[in-house]
Order: C-alpha cells, then sequence, then structure tokens
C-alpha cells in the first residue's frame, strides 16, 4: 500500500510538472481523474438472467506524450430487470403471493446488482479534434466482473430470505472478464470540456460462486459466458497546470 500511494503521489506531480506546455499546440503527459457511464445490453449467458442494466464508475488514467493511455477503473451495475424469477417460485401460493412471517402477504423484490473492476491501456489518434492530445481512441481491459441477485423484502419480515439465507437464492457470480472500446476523446483547450464517448464490449467468463442453489437443492458450478454491450461516457478532470494564454500588443 505505500509503494501504491508513493507511485500515485509521483503520478499526480509529474503531470503537473510536465503538464507545463500549452495543450492546444503539444500533446501532453499528464493524468486524469473521472466518473463514467454505460448503459448496457446483455448476451449469452447474462441475457437469460437479467434485462438492460445501466453503470456508474469512476476512474484513473494516465496519459503519455506518445497518446498511449493506462489507468485502472471501478463501476456499480444495477438493473430492476430480473428475468430468472423462478428461484422464488417454490415458497409461492396458489395465487402468486408468498406468505410473510407474520402470515400476511409478503412484498419481494429482486433487482440486478455487480460491480467490474479492470485495469486498461490503448491509444489516441489524432485525426480529429481540438489539439494534438484528441481524437480517436481504442483501449482493451482486462479484470473482474461480478454481479448477483439482490432480495429485497421491504416491510416484510420473511424469514427463509432473511440473513445470510438469502445466500442461498442471489446465484453470485463471478470471474475473469475482458473490454474492449472504440470512442472518441475530447480534452478542452482551455481545461473545461473533457469527456468521451463510444461503444464497448465485455466478455465474462464466471461462474456460480455458492456453494449450493437452495431453490434447486444443486450445486451449480458450470461455466458460463457474459457478455455486456452498450455505450460507454465519461467525464474526466485532468490533473496538470495550464499554461496562461499570450497577448501581443502592439
Amino acid at each position: 500500500m505505500k509503494s501504491l500511494r508513493l507511485l500515485f503521489l509521483f503520478l499526480l506531480f509529474h503531470s503537473v510538472v510536465s503538464g507545463q506546455a500549452s495543450i492546444k499546440d503539444t500533446s501532453l503527459s499528464f493524468s486524469t481523474i473521472g466518473i463514467t457511464f454505460n448503459y448496457q445490453y446483455p448476451g449469452a449467458d447474462l441475457a437469460k438472467r437479467f434485462g438492460n442494466n445501466f453503470a456508474f464508475g469512476t476512474e484513473f488514467q494516465w496519459k503519455f506524450k506518445s497518446n498511449w493511455i493506462i489507468g485502472v477503473e471501478g463501476r456499480f451495475l444495477f438493473s430492476d430487470h430480473v428475468k430468472e424469477s423462478s428461484i422464488l417460485d417454490g415458497f409461492k401460493t396458489s395465487d402468486g403471493n408468498i406468505i410473510d412471517g407474520n402470515g400476511q402477504y409478503g412484498t419481494v423484490l429482486l433487482y440486478e446488482r455487480g460491480l467490474q473492476l479492470n485495469l486498461k491501456g490503448g491509444k489516441i489518434f489524432p485525426f480529429i479534434g481540438p489539439n494534438p492530445n484528441s481524437g480517436f481512441m481504442l483501449t482493451a481491459a482486462a479484470g473482474y466482473l461480478q454481479h448477483k441477485i439482490w432480495i429485497d423484502t421491504p416491510g416484510s419480515p420473511i424469514p427463509f430470505l432473511e440473513g445470510d439465507y438469502k445466500k442461498g437464492y442471489d446465484r453470485l457470480t463471478s470471474g475473469f472478464a475482458i473490454t474492449e472500446f472504440i470512442g472518441y476523446i475530447n480534452f478542452s483547450n482551455r481545461k473545461l470540456v473533457n469527456f468521451y464517448g463510444g461503444f464497448e464490449l465485455t466478455q465474462a467468463f464466471t461462474k456460480n460462486r455458492r456453494s449450493l442453489n437452495f431453490d434447486t437443492g444443486l450445486k451449480d458450478d458450470a461455466s458460463r459466458l457474459d457478455l455486456l454491450f452498450g455505450i460507454h461516457l465519461g467525464w474526466m478532470f485532468p490533473l496538470y497546470k495550464r499554461v496562461a494564454d499570450k497577448y501581443y500588443f502592439n
């Protein structure tokens, strides 16, 4: 941890020192902190469990003078569209309801929850844009994807869905993932409008991490292919010192 802190401080210091030149006419080396947004469509095995989802996250990137970039990112995935709702069928009455601990009809809500962590690298091709630091961007990432069914019982104590019992139904799944992105990145000449946007595809090779699924009484250890594809957007805060504009008077 001490080494990581020292590396982070070095990158921040180096970004300020090396970013003294004008971004308008020079390819600079600097770091950025950003926030990200995704709207994603599932594919393969993931499409059998969930519908479309949103994702919000944060990232730290380092851009070299050569326009190569490296970075780390994390994001939180969520949706209220769960297709695999049959996990609770064994507890439903003939009219499709579930009885809570008070003998009343209970409310059970199912959601998708997940996270993704990536280490990424790529390159900016400055064919278009306001300066040599902007243009088409291609990146590839390797990391970790996790998702599960989040079970919520608002106002209804349901014993078999409380505490650790939920783990027998939530289908916690995780594994190695790779992600590709193609799009456009823009760094403003005045450090005001810094963003990127484009299309992203994730392929994750995952497995169920629970020892037993309570609803089936079986262990699910089959390998899965979970796909996510959609729009990926980011808003960035560059960590470099902007050089003041020069004015000449006769």
